[in-house]
């Protein structure tokens, strides 16, 4: 691609820090623009269409445009009120409205939702509100955080020090002290020889009360987990994981908080990721989906048990000083309402179990392929992991940066995945019909067929 001078390309390499980016390799290729979208597909600034087959970052569930009532509920909302905070004793209707809604559709009874801006802050949130909920407790020691390995959380300090991906430390200065590791319930990988699902299971809990005990339970306030891992490889946990380490961490008193910011709003073909699995949390944090990310928008929301306790406190201290200008934020509030409204009348978790059937059947089809070690999935997600030995499990040496080339190859015939390392992800937006699952798949074999040959090329 020639980057002509004073265009959107140029400009933004002069000026754009970006996320998630190499920031040398960004400033001789520059971005794709993208600028228009409806439904699953987006456009770039050249005119080409692509499918968009991760709803962006996991999260823009009703797609790319042609919602009309999104666009309304918005514009009526910055008619009214454009903006107002929730500090002090203020309110407004919509966050009102949205805190009520969520709590109904919660195993939440009388909790309450502190609202944010991103994921991130959703589980930042959740880690101060552990800490501070046991200092009200007397119980000082009882600080540390249990996330698992390439488990995903979020970029602040606090939330990326629970991400258990080495990328997000290296020279960062991460993670903090107070935040703990256990193992990753990936059975593809990390599996012994003929175990089986259940039998790893049982391994992963016995290995997580073994840590409990090696810190002490008096110094562990909260475990923390999303119901499938997303950006550490799109990995469904095994049979049985979540029923075996629930009852552990009741026995040693460690709050569960279910990281929902990925698989909240019918992505797993519930509402919620902790329906799936059957998770009792204590904790639920939420994000992306809320508000169909037209804007941003993220709650954390926690039992009645925790909040008396946070109550008490706010009044022994004389205040519950945690906030942010933008908590609740009346435009965004109004925006997560009619997302969830459309969620509803729509029936979305019912089409998302619909064509969940498909998507994943024709997922699975893709382990026929070379290269192809394994796909996992459940409702409308997918990982495609590539392995240079289907045999031996064997990976590609990570400084060839093979899910990055299959990455850049699908982007050439009009299909945008995610790379997780050598994993590609597939998560579309839940409106997704069967016939655009089929053009979605048909790109992908496309992209298939030419990489597989320049793969072999190179070995």
């Amino acid at each position: 691609m020639t980057i002509h001078a004073n265009s959107t390309q140029a400009r933004d390499i002069a000026h754009a820090l970006h996320p998630y980016t190499n920031l040398k390799l960004h400033e001789r290729i520059g971005p794709t623009v993208i600028s228009s979208g409806r439904g699953i597909y987006v456009r770039d600034d050249e005119g080409r269409d692509y499918i968009e087959a991760v709803a962006g970052l996991w999260s823009a569930s009703l797609g790319f445009g042609g919602e009309e009532s999104m666009v309304e509920a918005i514009t009526a909302q910055l008619r009214k009120l454009p903006f107002y905070h929730l500090f002090a004793h203020k309110a407004h209707e919509p966050g009102t409205d949205l805190a009520e809604k969520l709590i109904k559709m919660l195993p939440l009874p009388n909790g309450r939702v502190f609202f944010n801006n991103s994921g991130s802050e959703a589980n930042d949130t959740a880690i101060k509100l552990a800490w501070y909920y046991n200092n009200a407790l007397g119980r000082p020691r009882k600080k540390k955080i249990i996330a698992q390995m390439k488990a995903y959380h979020g970029v602040t300090i606090a939330a990326a020090s629970l991400t258990g991906l080495t990328r997000n430390h290296l020279d960062f200065d991460l993670p903090m002290a107070s935040v703990r590791h256990c193992d990753c319930p990936h059975h593809y990988r990390f599996a012994k020889e003929g175990e089986s699902e259940e039998a790893f299971a049982t391994r992963l809990a016995e290995q997580l009360e073994n840590l409990i005990l090696r810190e002490g339970a008096d110094t562990i306030a909260a475990f923390i987990a999303e119901p499938v891992l997303g950006a550490g490889g799109l990995i469904v946990p095994p049979k049985t994981y979540f029923d075996k380490i629930q009852p552990i961490l009741k026995r040693h008193d460690i709050l569960f908080i279910a990281d929902e910011v990925i698989c909240g709003f019918g992505r797993t073909g519930n509402m919620f990721g902790f329906e799936t699995f059957n998770i009792q949390p204590d904790m639920v944090t939420m994000a992306k989906a809320l508000s169909a990310s037209y804007l941003p928008i993220s709650a954390t929301a926690i039992s009645e048990p925790i909040y008396e306790v946070l109550r008490d406190n706010s009044a022994r201290i004389g205040s519950f000083a945690h906030g942010y200008t933008y908590s609740g934020h009346p435009v965004c509030a109004a925006a997560a309402l009619e997302a969830l409204r459309i969620y509803e009348t729509r029936n979305i978790v019912g089409h998302v179990q619909k064509v969940a059937k498909p998507f994943l059947a024709k997922a699975r089809a893709l382990l026929d392929l070379p290269f192809v070690g394994e796909v996992r999935g459940i409702g409308l997600l997918a990982g495609v992991e590539l392995v240079r030995d289907k045999k031996s499990k064997a990976s590609f040496e990570p400084a060839r940066g093979v899910g990055m080339m299959f990455q850049t190859e699908a982007q050439k015939h009009g299909l945008i995945v995610r790379a997780l390392g050598d994993t590609i992800a597939l998560s579309p937006p839940l409106i997704i019909t069967g016939e655009e699952i089929d053009d979605m798949y048909l790109r992908l074999g496309r992209t298939f067929d030419a990489f597989i040959p320049q793969l072999n090329a190179t070995l």
